[in-house]
């Protein structure tokens, strides 16, 4: 079992909201997720919550890829285009650099048409320990 996939099933969140995990390799990782009514904002566009949770969450999966536990460390998003309900968005993360325990990771949201949404860029630090299945 990859550690990706190991760290999404102790993830309760991604689960709960509906995020699946798809294509893993070594430091990239993809998640979907089809937004609900209940993930917009007072606009009735995605709030922007969702939108950074979903690109963190491929970050995390990316980051985790090599073995020891892996955080972030620090994280920007820039909102590009609006989603609303009913959009299936997809976040594609790609490690950058790795230098030492330090990660540098690149995540873009995209719509079904692959339309982007947003981009994330996320810092990562490695702990010490292995990843453990519950």
């Amino acid at each position: 079992m990859s550690r990706a996939k190991t760290l999404y099933d102790q993830d309760p969140v991604c689960r709960s909201l509906g995020i699946t995990l798809g294509e893993v390799g070594p430091g990239r990782a993809t998640v979907r997720l089809r937004l609900t009514g209940d993930m917009v904002n007072g606009h009735g566009i995605a709030h922007g919550g969702f939108l950074f949770l979903l690109a963190d969450a491929a970050f995390s999966f990316a980051c985790n890829t090599h073995g020891p536990v892996t955080v972030a460390q620090g994280a920007q998003v820039s909102f590009l285009r609006p989603a609303a309900a009913g959009d299936e968005l997809t976040a594609e993360a790609v490690e950058r650099v790795r230098a030492g325990r330090h990660g540098v990771y690149d995540v873009t949201v995209r719509k079904a048409d692959g339309t982007v949404v947003a981009e994330f860029r996320g810092q990562s630090v490695m702990l010490s320990g292995e990843l453990r299945p519950s």
